[in-house]
């Protein structure tokens, strides 16, 4: 028996009566009467615990804790449960992790104890502001929702963003304890991270005033995150890990229509239910982006000055936007080395009171560059009506060497800088480090340089700036700001890429899982296989050999961790016989001994492969494994996945027969196994006929809704007309009419997917074609 309290956002309410806002704070006096052989938790100390009988002359205890500060509702707390704890005292503050008694015996929580204190200290010198609790539990919650909540003095998690296990070694699960841990502590003084939140200098301390400022909490604690986590986890290179897994993702997200912008005024925030909406991507990581550029365009030492008067001035209270940016305006002003072309609060508002972003487009010969908000050009909808304009840092370098930064405050203007020479060795970066919340679309000149100083040094240009580059140039090739050809030249020099997670941006874009099944009916198939194996070898070779004899010195390396799996698969897919003879070695090695354990980092990827270049006997082995009732959840995903790799039809009949047996599937197994099949290339007539055979069967088991979703993803991998009109008559046959509407529609936009696809694939071909031997 477990209970723990979430009250964010407006939950409080629904435990003791109360003026539910961030801004009416209050001191609370909680009292729990509960089970004694359970401990109860909140967000003071303990100060008594006496017992009491009820009038069945049942004994019950009565936990009374200290008065709190003064807070608001949505951070109290209680956790009632029958734990153990690990504890350290780090500067007076007594630190305590608590988690069901066999993961703490087993010293599952250790890692969490190690890196808590550290990251309270360096918080507190950072900001120069002491932490005001006298003790912090840390509770590893086995089901938790919100993730991690960074209730003040009692903080609750899911147990994967606290739990450290010896076998997650190459999980990458390290950092993200960390980096939870510490969005979690930024809210003690701050903000919040990763869903886990983390306020308590960031909203406990300070609280917005409404939560139309909630990102002021989340975005500053998603900072924050990286910073601490970066102290505990030195080799962890967190900057990188801040781009590739905050910023990239979000401007992805962020150039859809219809996206909110990150500050909204106060009354359009109505009823409980739209506020838990913006617990969301844009407050998490947009947040976190922007606060991100405001401190790269002040400096790092002015930004922190301004966070610590700033958190000086409200502590106890609440606080806005404005007060923020009046508090970093009075810092700008008392010095004379950071020079701003407009108020700090003209600069901001246009990055939070706006949709969307910008895209900065750059005429070398004229110098000049224009901005407008970078929108899919292909989609009628979506002209830029709004006619925004943002106030852009912009950090660039020439040929190499950095330039003081500049600033565009109109839609338009000339930098007489900028203009390069008639010399091909002269070239221009903007945005270096991924240091602005926007992108660049260069002109042909200047991409051309760009080419080839990558060709020739690719070091020459930051690491992150290389993956900013290929994410910006396929994401305005996308859009249909440039042609494929453009960005196609970029991937010329990666035989000399080292870097992973650099390869994993341009596998995410050139081989696209769900145009894996796909890719092989086209022609480009044996182009692509042949340019991009001749590129990847040397990365591969590096990796495999790793793998093969010495894979413990993967332990910190984190981008491996992540995206080696889509580097093999990649590799394998495209036929690399290395990489075939890995899997099949790998996993006879584990079909020989099954305590031998397949390394985690590719561990899919070497199943499936090991099935699909085995017979009969390696499918056996893994669906004995799959039946173990012992493995995990994990290892039962990944053979699910696995099991479907088979390349003979009637394994892949059998398996999809398997799973319409209630004993050996639950209906959510049975769509998955479909699914699986479905997206192999042998394997999609297969999962079709099946589906078709056994329709009243399957909607008896499944549901309705789990075959629409069915049907939806199989229109997504028809490639060809006559199978989406098989599909078209299938839908009018099964379906009801009242659905049919919205099946034909998604039909129509497979047709003209499938259209736009082989256009796109037609170029990538033809430009293959003309470049395959360089």
């Amino acid at each position: 028996m477990l209970i723990a309290s979430q009250m964010e956002p407006t939950y409080a309410r629904t435990v003791f009566p109360c003026f539910d806002e961030p801004a009416m704070k209050a001191t609370f006096d909680i009292r729990i009467i509960h089970d004694p052989s359970y401990v109860a938790l909140s967000n003071m100390p303990a100060i008594d615990v006496s017992e009491m009988k009820d009038e069945n002359g049942s004994v019950w205890a009565i936990t009374t804790f200290n008065t709190s500060l003064k807070m608001s509702t949505y951070i109290t707390a209680f956790v009632i449960c029958d734990f153990d704890y690990v504890t350290r005292t780090e500067r007076g503050n007594e630190i305590r992790i608590w988690a069901r008694k066999e993961a703490v015996k087993n010293g599952y929580v250790d890692y969490a104890l190690n890196i808590t204190g550290p990251i309270f200290s360096f918080l507190e010198d950072l900001l120069n502001i002491s932490y005001p609790l006298p003790k912090t539990d840390l509770v590893a919650l086995p089901d938790f929702e919100a993730g991690a909540m960074e209730n003040w003095g009692l903080m609750t998690f899911q147990e994967s963003s606290l739990m450290y296990l010896p076998s997650d070694k190459f999980t990458g699960r390290k950092a993200m304890i960390a980096i939870t841990t510490s969005h979690e502590i930024g809210h003690q003084a701050c903000g919040k991270q990763f869903g886990i939140l983390n306020l308590s200098w960031f909203g406990n301390l300070v609280t917005m005033n409404w939560w139309n400022d909630l990102w002021l909490n989340e975005g500053l604690a998603s900072y924050f995150e990286y910073l601490g986590a970066a102290y505990v986890e030195p080799k962890l290179s967190l900057d990188k890990v801040f781009h590739d897994h905050v910023i990239q993702p979000i401007l992805r997200e962020d150039s859809n229509i219809g996206v909110r912008s990150l500050s909204a005024s106060e009354d359009k925030i109505k009823g409980s239910s739209f506020l838990i909406s913006l617990f969301d991507n844009i407050t998490y990581n947009k947040g976190a982006s922007i606060t991100w550029m405001l401190s790269n365009f002040l400096t790092e030492k002015l930004f922190i000055r301004a966070l610590s008067s700033y958190l000086k001035t409200f502590s106890f209270s609440n606080a806005n936007q404005d007060d923020l940016w009046t508090h970093i305006q009075l810092v700008v002003d008392a010095q004379d080395e950071i020079q701003l072309p407009a108020s700090v609060k003209k600069i901001m508002d246009s990055w939070t009171c706006q949709n969307g972003f910008p895209v900065l487009t750059l005429n070398l010969s004229t110098g000049t560059i224009s901005q407008e908000q970078f929108l899919n050009k292909k989609n009628e909808n979506s002209t830029d009506t709004y006619n925004n304009t943002w106030i852009v840092p912009i950090s660039w370098m020439r040929n190499g060497s950095s330039q003081p930064l500049l600033w565009l405050d109109k839609s338009t203007k000339m930098f007489p800088e900028m203009q390069v020479s008639e010399s091909e060795y002269d070239w221009i970066l903007l945005n270096v480090n991924l240091s602005g919340y926007y992108r660049v679309n260069y002109d042909e000149l200047n991409l051309k340089r760009l080419a080839r100083v990558l060709e020739n040094d690719p070091k020459a240009i930051p690491a992150v700036s290389r993956l900013q580059l290929i994410d910006d140039v396929f994401a305005l090739t996308q859009f249909g700001y440039i042609q494929i050809e453009s960005a196609l030249e970029l991937t010329k020099y990666l035989a000399r890429e080292d870097e992973i997670f650099i390869w994993n941006m341009v596998l995410l874009n050139l081989v696209p899982e769900i145009l894996e099944s796909t890719l092989k009916n086209y022609e480009v198939y044996p182009l692509l296989k042949k340019y991009l194996l001749k590129r990847m070898l040397p990365i591969y070779h590096y990796y495999a050999g790793l793998i093969r004899q010495n894979v413990d010195a993967l332990e910190n390396d984190y981008f491996a961790q992540v995206y080696l799996e889509k580097l093999f698969a990649t590799a394998c897919w495209l036929g690399l016989q290395d990489c075939l003879d890995l899997s099949s070695e790998l996993y006879a090695k584990w079909m020989n001994s099954p305590e031998y354990n397949i390394p985690s980092l590719i561990r899919r990827t070497i199943c499936c492969y090991g099935i699909a270049m085995g017979s009969d006997k390696e499918w056996n082995f893994g669906w004995d494994m799959y039946s173990q009732t012992n493995s995990t959840k994990e290892d039962k995903d990944t053979l699910l996945f696995a099991l479907s790799c088979a390349r003979e039809s009637w394994l892949l009949y059998r398996y999809l027969q398997y799973g319409l047996s209630d004993t050996l599937f639950s209906s959510n197994c049975t769509s998955d196994i479909i699914l699986y099949v479905l997206v192999k290339d042998i394997g999609q007539r297969i999962a079709w006929e099946f589906v078709t055979e056994n329709w009243p069967l399957l909607s008896e088991r499944c549901g309705e809704e789990l075959l629409h979703d069915i049907l939806k993803i199989m229109a997504r991998f028809v490639n060809t007309d006559v199978q989406i009109q098989e599909l078209q008559v299938f839908y009018n046959t099964t379906l009801e009419e009242n659905e049919r509407g919205a099946a034909t529609a998604l039909l129509e936009s497979a047709k003209f997917e499938n259209t736009e696809r082989r256009g796109l694939l037609m170029k990538v071909a033809d430009w293959l074609q003309k470049n395959i031997d360089d």
